[in-house]
């Protein structure tokens, strides 16, 4: 079982669930040690009893509450929401999901399907839930239009959104003009103070964007006080609301005010009005343009409003637990890939400094080859790491294929003279000169080489093959690193290309191949293994040819 922070000021944080009393609170000896300035200091601690968790608060200032109830002793269920002061924590188990029902099975009625018995069907379209309403003589126009505006409301919601900004705006451009308002405003809890600000604001078209847009205190005030939705007819002599003067001076002439309830707490309010002239309102007789149906509509529109928000703001606890167990992730590995190559850095030194002692150049030289060899991989490291860290376009430019694989070679070829690898080159002359970013598939090709180079540690006749080709049907440069090493097994073959998977133990970082292919799908192919004729690996780098500097087109990752 694990805590996830959905609201708070420690928003997105986890906490695994481990020790059979864990305590919750403000106070650093706490196993969940929150920084919510109105959690006590010990709060309530988790019990655990077999595989069922019980909470109980500790005599708690402002109280211990799961599922918007309070609670001195309650057990709780996955799911389940905690607050303590400002925060609040979703319990969530671990593991694998329950199985999926067994014993469903679907009927067959033959060959042919029996439509006589489906007796109607409406599509999905709001124009079609429309017409089928009002063609219902119990179904008003306007409870059709409610409805039309709700399934609105729903699919905005459903719609993928990246900010929860412009979500709330959509729903407001939809509101306004449903009800018949001036100007709407919706006020929203920050997740991490709890205070209620104002979030998005649409104006009628005609309303200057720069007017100011003052909302009632009053009002405001009443309905977070309350709980309730308010209509009111005339702002200016309503007893309900004490700055009639205010009211009166900001030209509220009607107001609409909804609380945005969720499933436990008060997440802000929704609020419309009219500020009509006063002609305009003398004109009307006083007639109110806003009525009972219009607060109902609205009361509705707050709550999916509110359910948004809910929903965006476990999404981004999260998307921010995620980040956060990312970090650690990425600073552990490369911490530990660090830690040994300074130690290899530090062995080296140590025999330079008996080779300076001793006046022993051959201890020196021996010495010095460890401290190039460790300079060499961390600088590979730091260069994958940056290539790996950030989108960046390929600088095209003329060059050749081969050149560049050439080179690679070169540097890679007393390294595979020492260790005793065949380092064979198969350079096909029919490569033609194509733009790429030369730099990025120079850096592409030498982490395939190095990685063929180190797959091969310990077989018999080691070998690795270099091959180059182009491809005049799909028009595509190739480039082939094939190894005599144990292979990758068919369940590794997609694992090995994400960041920070290797199964070299502490002498991979696993970026190689990751920043390899992102280098390939920069260029519009892709990087892909498969299995040697004779066992080991081949690793494929195919990209288009490129003329005249055009710029590649992203490619999809292949499915292995």
């Amino acid at each position: 079982m694990s805590l996830l922070v959905v609201q708070g000021p420690d928003q997105g944080s986890r906490f695994e669930l481990a020790d059979a009393v864990v305590g919750i609170g403000r106070g650093t000896r706490n196993v969940i040690c929150l920084t919510d300035s109105e959690v006590s200091r010990d709060h309530a601690h988790l019990i655990r009893d077999g595989e069922a968790w019980t909470i109980r608060d500790l005599g708690s200032s402002n109280g211990t509450f799961v599922n918007g109830q309070g609670a001195e002793t309650r057990k709780l269920k996955p799911g389940d929401h905690i607050q303590l002061g400002r925060t609040i924590l979703v319990l969530s188990a671990n593991g694998e999901p329950p199985p999926r029902p067994q014993n469903v099975e679907f009927v067959d009625n033959g060959d042919q399907p029996d439509a006589t018995r489906i007796v109607g069907s409406m599509g999905h379209e709001p124009d079609a839930m429309l017409g089928r309403a009002l063609a219902d003589w119990t179904v008003s126009r306007r409870a059709a239009a409610n409805l039309r505006i709700l399934y609105q409301i729903g699919e905005e919601i459903a719609r993928p959104c990246p900010r929860l900004e412009e979500l709330l705006q959509k729903l407001l451009e939809i509101t306004l003009p449903a009800v018949g308002a001036d100007r709407a405003c919706m006020l929203v809890a920050d997740a991490k103070t709890d205070r209620i600000e104002p979030r998005v604001v649409v104006r009628r078209p005609g309303l200057p964007a720069s007017e100011r847009f003052p909302v009632s205190r009053s009002i405001v005030q009443y309905v977070i006080q309350n709980g309730v939705a308010v209509r009111t007819s005339d702002a200016r002599h309503d007893d309900r609301f004490n700055s009639a003067e205010s009211i009166l001076q900001s030209g509220i002439r009607e107001a609409l005010c909804a609380p945005m309830f969720g499933r436990f707490e008060l997440l802000g309010v929704l609020y419309v009005d009219i500020t009509t002239s006063g002609p305009e309102w003398s004109a009307r007789s006083g007639a109110a343009r806003f009525d009972d149906d219009h607060l109902a509509l609205l009361a509705a529109v707050a709550r999916q409003a509110a359910s948004a928000v809910e929903s965006f703001r476990y999404r981004q606890a999260l998307i921010e637990s995620e980040r956060l167990a990312a970090i650690g992730h990425t600073t552990a590995v490369l911490s530990h890939h660090i830690k040994n190559i300074l130690q290899g850095i530090r062995g080296g030194s140590y025999l330079i400094d008996l080779g300076l002692k001793d006046t022993n150049t051959t201890m020196i030289q021996k010495g010095w080859q460890i401290v190039e060899r460790n300079q060499d991989r961390i600088y590979r490291l730091v260069m994958d790491m940056l290539t790996y860290s950030k989108e960046r376009d390929p600088v095209l430019a003329p060059d050749q294929l081969n050149t560049q694989v050439a080179d690679v070679c070169d540097l890679m070829q007393k390294q595979a003279e020492e260790t005793g690898v065949a380092l064979i080159r198969n350079f096909s002359p029919d490569v033609p000169v194509s733009d790429f970013d030369s730099e990025a598939i120079h850096r592409a090709a030498l982490n395939l080489v190095v990685n063929a180079l180190e797959a091969v540690d310990g077989v018999e006749s080691p070998r690795v093959c270099v091959t180059t080709q182009f491809d005049r049907e799909a028009e595509q440069l190739i480039l082939e690193v094939a190894d005599n090493g144990p292979g990758v097994a068919p369940e590794d073959r997609d694992r090995i290309f994400r960041a920070f998977e290797s199964n070299k133990g502490s002498h991979g970082t696993g970026l190689g191949l990751a920043v390899s292919r992102k280098i390939m799908l920069e260029h519009g192919g892709d990087l892909t293994v498969r299995p040697g004729p004779n066992g080991g690996s081949v690793f494929r780098m195919a990209w288009p040819k490129m003329n005249g500097h055009s710029r590649p087109e992203q490619a999809a990752p292949t499915i292995h």
